[in-house]
């Protein structure tokens, strides 16, 4: 028997179906303002569903993307707001997103830049939350950057890195996913998420020569591809899988824990009901969610 923490699934995809909104790149923040309670009962869903860490509505929250928007100015009580419906059973982590875009290591700002907007996030979520993610991780500088920004706050950080759609062993900046373990040395656990379930395998097998705690939580987008990339879509472009039910998404994270992680979830476009099946999952074969 294995114990194996049980991370939820995606929140903003989740949001955009409660709320009849089209997305834009602030829908996951504003629906807090239009529609407080919401992302409350979406924690309570992956909560019913088994999972045992709740990710904070917190990903989107820069200053940079608040920046010129009603919202400007707003960001420690957005922090506050996205934190206090994540609580309740279960441990609340607070998710640190990408600088400027996902999927984008190109215009990932400078390190010198980028280290001290993350450690004023990182600062803003560490008394209250039990852990920070550094999620969708997509390149080696964005490592070092987030990573020097949250580690010094004292609280667990799991990096989590964003993979190659069509070669789990690299970065979707193209750079291998090896030269992570080095760089993520002095944190609680390693983790891949937001890329395809079949690109995690290789990335497992890499995570398993180190010494940290592993895991993955993939998406259910259709595959998002170099060639895709190269027209800077934003996530309202993506189009979720009609191949990808409750039972083929189990059957990954099972394979996922055969290669030894004891950290699964789901992102963006896994709902509650994959929570649940792979929660039943993993009991079944034996294993405590923790």
């Amino acid at each position: 028997m294995t114990q194996i923490i049980l991370l939820d699934g995606g929140m903003g995809q989740e949001l955009v179906r409660r709320s009849g909104q089209p997305p834009t790149p602030l829908w996951s923040t504003q629906v807090m303002v239009d529609h407080p309670g919401m992302v409350a009962a979406v924690h309570a869903d992956y909560r019913a569903a088994g999972a045992t860490v709740h990710s904070a509505n917190t990903y989107a929250l820069h200053r940079d993307r608040l920046a010129g928007t009603a919202l400007d100015g707003q960001l420690e009580t957005l922090i506050t707001a996205a934190v206090q419906e994540a609580q309740g059973t279960g441990r609340v982590a607070g998710t640190i997103g990408p600088l400027v875009a996902s999927y984008r290591p190109d215009v990932h700002p400078a390190h010198g830049i980028a280290v001290p907007l993350y450690a004023e996030v990182a600062g803003l979520l560490a008394p209250q939350v039990d852990l920070i993610i550094c999620e969708t991780v997509a390149s080696l500088a964005h490592a070092r950057a987030v990573l020097e920004g949250a580690l010094p706050t004292g609280k667990p950080v799991w990096l989590s890195v964003t993979l190659d759609d069509e070669d789990g062993s690299r970065l979707r900046s193209g750079e291998a996913v090896g030269d992570v373990l080095a760089l993520a040395k002095d944190a609680g656990a390693l983790l891949a998420n937001c890329s395809a379930p079949e690109a995690m395998a290789a990335a497992m097998d890499i995570f398993a020569q180190g010494d940290l705690p592993f895991g993955a939580y993939a998406n259910g987008f259709t595959q998002i591809t170099k060639d895709f990339l190269q027209d800077k879509p934003t996530v309202d472009a993506l189009h979720s899988r009609r191949d990808l039910g409750p039972d083929a998404y189990a059957g990954f994270a099972m394979g996922w824990i055969a290669q030894g992680a004891t950290i699964v979830g789901g992102c963006c476009e896994v709902g509650p009901v994959h929570i649940a099946r792979l929660a039943q999952a993993i009991r079944d074969a034996g294993h405590e969610v923790i």
